[in-house]
């Protein structure tokens, strides 16, 4: 195990620093010292230094914000763009995925066509082996179970999702970083379309082929996060 690997799980070792963090994860936002000590009933100092350790190891970064009362600045908090991806031992699985990404965009449209492919089909294995997992039939799961089933599939691939009911069938999908961002940096379109294909890949293995997948909003653009919002076809 490399020291990085060695910091990141004695950091995350911790149970109420580890709960911190998915506390913040969940937030898609800024948080304090002081809200953090509420949330947790601990005092603010040992608040304070639980959120040092996290960003000590680059799963945080901070700013400082004056308050305009006077005193010293208050700091702000919020997820660095660092993915956690612990392996033992380590491995690049993401170096050979980036190879193949960056190799398929260089072959014109049938690499294109090739790269979505690959992201559907990813979706739907990934899909796949999050429901054996449930030890129950995709059949016998509400659509309640469903959901709380793709939340924590997506989390476990590093996203930060919010998925939303809208209406007793359809849903709203946001996701707040991109599991293949050191790739997007070159070729933004090509893995955006390859992003939505998995996506589709995994809604699809849950509610059926008969279903469309609409982006709304993507970081691409400067948004936030990337919306989407799945509706079951009749």
């Amino acid at each position: 195990m490399d020291n990085e690997t060695l910091k990141l799980t004695s950091v995350l070792a911790d149970p109420t620093r580890f709960s911190i963090y998915q506390y913040i994860v969940s937030k898609h936002g800024t948080v304090t010292v002081q809200e953090i000590a509420e949330q947790f009933d601990i005092h603010p100092n040992v608040a304070r230094l639980h959120l040092t350790k996290l960003e000590d190891v680059n799963l945080l970064t901070s700013t400082s914000e004056k308050t305009g009362k006077g005193g010293r600045p208050s700091r702000l908090y919020s997820l660095s763009d660092q993915m956690i991806s612990l392996q033992f031992p380590p491995r690049d699985y993401q170096l050979l995925a980036n190879i193949a990404i960056e190799t398929l965009v260089t072959l014109g449209e049938e690499g294109q066509k090739a790269l979505y492919e690959m992201g559907r089909k990813f979706g739907h294995e990934a899909a796949r082996q999050a429901i054996e997992k449930e030890r129950v039939s995709i059949t016998e799961m509400n659509i309640e179970e469903k959901i709380a089933s793709i939340q924590r599939l997506v989390v476990a691939q590093g996203l930060h999702p919010e998925i939303e009911l809208t209406d007793g069938q359809n849903l709203r999908f946001r996701v707040f970083n991109c599991t293949f961002k050191e790739a997007a940096i070159n070729h933004p379109e090509s893995i955006c379309r390859m992003h939505h294909a998995l996506l589709l890949g995994i809604f699809e293995t849950y509610f059926g082929k008969n279903i469309s997948l609409i982006e709304e909003n993507s970081m691409l653009v400067g948004c936030k996060s990337c919306d989407y919002t799945m509706l079951r076809l009749s």
